[in-house]
């Protein structure tokens, strides 16, 4: 869930932010209900493309490092060397290659 802050400023009176990539400043205008300040701040907040950033990144995994790299590919190379073992002393039948 995304939060909204409010923050008290001395000059304008109450102003909602969001943190996030994107900072959403709105003011409170005079004779506004909190209502209608919620509404633009949320119409701010999409047109800003604020959710469809944070939503996007949600399942986005990060880059393996080298190390992991590195003993994913020392893993592969152990099972493709065993394998190749196990097929010489005729334990394992070689498959068809693939077309």
């Amino acid at each position: 869930m995304h939060r909204i802050f409010s923050h008290t400023c001395q000059k304008n009176g109450p102003m909602l932010w969001y943190f996030h990539m994107i900072n959403v400043q709105i003011e409170k205008n005079p004779n506004e209900s909190s209502i209608n300040m919620i509404k633009r701040f949320t119409k701010r907040v999409q047109s800003a493309g604020v959710l469809r950033k944070v939503r996007s990144n949600r399942y986005k995994a990060r880059k393996p490092s080298e190390y992991t790299k590195k003993k994913h590919t020392l893993a592969t190379l152990g099972r493709q060397a065993e394998t190749r073992r196990l097929i010489k002393l005729g334990k394992i039948i070689e498959k068809a290659p693939r077309r």
